[in-house]
């Protein structure tokens, strides 16, 4: 899966919230302190940590020394008076990770700019089950744990968490999430498909005006398939290629190679919601603006707060 296509946070949502995870702690030695709505944080779950700052902005950590603990524990630094999140209620939250051995942040939402949408579950691993499920709405809760706990055997080499590191997760539980609905637009409202030889190698934006990065998510279905519909943990094979506006060339296209096959939960959001409801052969230009894309931060060299153009062909769906 071409990296440009990526949503950003995919290496780390998949390992701390994945089921398949559930296996690597029973969660019976979990501090679930917060999960029961109480107020207040609980210091020895923090093991001195301390935690300042206003829900939606990055977290101040002062660490007090090297983080050492052998389980999962939860605390609710600060607690939200908005609805109690069920099973089943999705959020959007912003995720901090710090390093505990070396006191060092590995990842924040708030580098991008864009929280999270996440699934309140009984299923999601017993490292983040109690920082969501059952918490407030404007709640900020803690997490002290293990990098084995957490991401696996490994750790997680891609934030620079070895196998041996502990780990603090801070989890700011924003606002109840609703997923943004495509506008289906005429085909006239956006670029055309520059092919050479039947190969599409790029889009014209002549006559398009510049787009408004607070716009909405656009689709143009251009060509229309027979095949499955499409849902939203559909796993795709397309052809696809991207350019934003104004560019003389594509950031990133398959036509020239081979297609690429990934499920529509690790896109950037714009092609989780645009490619939802389509079907199998059919041809699509997707508009994606900033939120739905990479938002404030630049990608592999596509500037920041930029709008992604997109045009894909759905081969199969599974």
């Amino acid at each position: 899966m071409p990296r440009r296509l990526r949503r950003l946070p995919i290496l780390l949502l998949p390992l701390v919230l994945a089921t398949t995870l559930v296996a690597c702690g029973s969660g019976d030695g979990s501090d679930s302190s917060g999960s029961d709505g109480s107020s207040g944080s609980n210091d020895a779950a923090l093991h001195g940590i301390s935690i300042t700052g206003d829900l939606g902005s990055a977290p101040e950590v002062d660490w007090n020394g090297k983080l050492e603990t052998d389980k999962t524990e939860t605390s609710v630094i600060s607690e939200g008076d908005g609805d109690e999140i069920a099973e089943g209620d999705t959020v959007q939250a912003y995720l901090w990770i710090g390093n505990g051995y070396t006191q060092e942040k590995a990842y924040s939402d708030y580098d991008t700019g864009q929280p999270e949408p996440v699934t309140a579950s009984s299923d999601l691993s017993p490292v983040f089950k109690d920082a969501v499920l059952g918490q407030k709405i404007g709640s900020r809760v803690a997490v002290t744990t293990t990098a084995e706990e957490a991401f696996g055997a490994s750790g997680n080499p891609n934030l620079g968490i070895a196998n041996k590191d502990t780990v603090l997760i801070i989890v700011d539980l924003m606002e109840p999430y609703q997923a943004p609905k495509p506008k289906d637009v005429p085909s006239s409202q956006m670029p055309k498909v520059v092919e050479k030889g039947g190969t599409v190698t790029g889009l014209d934006f002549s006559g398009l005006d510049k787009p408004d990065p607070d716009g909405d998510l656009l689709r143009s279905v251009i060509k229309q398939g027979k095949g499955k519909a499409v849902t939203e943990d559909s796993t795709l094979t397309v052809n696809y290629l991207g350019q934003v506006y104004g560019a003389d060339k594509p950031f990133d296209e398959s036509y020239s190679g081979k297609p690429a096959t990934f499920s529509l939960q690790q896109v950037v959001k714009g092609w989780t919601y645009g490619l939802t409801g389509l079907h199998v052969g059919d041809r699509v230009l997707l508009s994606i603006p900033p939120e739905l894309g990479y938002g404030a931060q630049e990608q592999n060299g596509i500037p920041a707060n930029s709008t992604l153009y997109f045009v894909v062909d759905i081969q199969s769906a599974k």
